[in-house]
């Protein structure tokens, strides 16, 4: 069952980091909506992923079939676009070109094709596949040893707490490696799994069921350094602050929990389609943002063109090569899951 509302959030997951980057790139408003705030789209973004991995499969048997399925359906939806603009930006920077993003050698490109180091926006897509494969172990446990899941993530996020997150990155054969990045990223993946295993189970009480629960949205901006009322550092930490952790995780339960399915905000068609462009959107965005940016335009004139030019090329990259190509693998994996002579239900 396809829960509507996520895809608007996933379209204003992208959104948030599109505004931030604009804002960072033109000093508009003063780059009030800058200074980082973009992490709070991203935080969204691995929020949702570890909710839907746990709602789609937790139920799952543990199979070689379903596992196969599980990963060539995950790696379908964000390694090929991504191989193509890493590649793509590669071969641009050592042409001499970095209007698409700077990627300055091959042991660069080897850290960025490895999934063990991103630039820019490329930092997230590493840490996400590298939670992909931390899941089959939650899923492993969920038939018979769901506990386990639970004591494994308070342990870990106890520990990454007590260790001050370790910053692990560095070089290996001259190869860039950066695991800090999946480290602070995986408590938002947990509490997305946890989330989702009770998805089914956890009852709301109607009179709790409230379409106004959508303005917990506003608790977001209002976490902008900028705007934020937080006198600690947390509003600087951002990833590595548990206060962080709880008021992002409190609007994600608020979303998916108490807002009903069809609140005509969140399940829209105009939600559906920013949802399913939201992964292009999120690595295509920033080179038409600084191209843009050099035009001698308005600054209200170069955010009206950088979102059309960046919708439409995210458009563009999904209709034309991420949905596609994502069906051809589907495809050919389910293929293999059921031999010649076979009869597939």
């Amino acid at each position: 069952m396809q829960i509507r509302k996520l895809n608007t959030l996933r379209g204003l997951a992208a959104l948030i980091v599109f505004f931030t980057h604009f804002s960072d790139i033109t000093h508009w408003l003063d780059g009030a909506l800058g200074g980082g705030a973009g992490a709070y789209g991203v935080m969204l973004f691995f929020l949702l992923s570890g909710f839907l991995m746990s709602y789609l499969y937790l139920n799952k048997a543990f199979t070689k079939s379903n596992i196969k399925h599980y990963l060539f359906a995950r790696f379908a939806r964000v390694l090929p676009l991504y191989f193509v603009v890493v590649l793509s930006a590669y071969f641009l920077t050592v042409s001499g070109n970095d209007s698409l993003y700077h990627i300055p050698d091959f042991n660069s490109l080897l850290g960025h094709l490895f999934l063990v180091y991103g630039e820019s926006v490329f930092w997230s897509i590493p840490a996400e596949i590298q939670f992909y494969f931390i899941f089959l172990i939650f899923w492993f446990f969920a038939k018979q040893r769901s506990g386990y899941i639970y004591a494994s993530i308070v342990g870990v996020m106890v520990l990454l707490f007590l260790t001050n997150f370790p910053r692990l990155y560095g070089e290996i054969y001259e190869i860039p490696y950066n695991i800090f990045n999946v480290l602070r990223s995986l408590p938002y993946f947990f509490v997305g799994v946890i989330f989702g295993m009770h998805y089914h189970s956890f009852k709301v009480p109607d009179y709790l069921r409230k379409h106004g629960f959508i303005l917990v949205l506003g608790l977001i901006p209002l976490m902008y350094p900028e705007f934020s009322f937080v006198s600690s550092d947390a509003k600087r930490r951002m990833w590595l602050s548990y206060e962080v952790l709880f008021v992002m995780s409190t609007v994600f339960f608020c979303i998916v929990f108490l807002v009903p399915n069809n609140n005509i905000l969140l399940a829209n068609k105009l939600g559906d389609f920013l949802g399913k462009i939201s992964y292009s959107l999120y690595l295509l965005h920033m080179p038409i943002i600084v191209k843009v940016d050099q035009f001698t335009l308005s600054v209200e004139m170069k955010l009206l063109v950088s979102l059309v030019l960046s919708i439409c090329a995210a458009y563009v990259s999904y209709r034309f090569f991420e949905k596609p190509l994502a069906t051809q693998i589907r495809q050919a994996a389910n293929r293999g899951n059921h031999p010649k002579g076979s009869m597939a239900s």
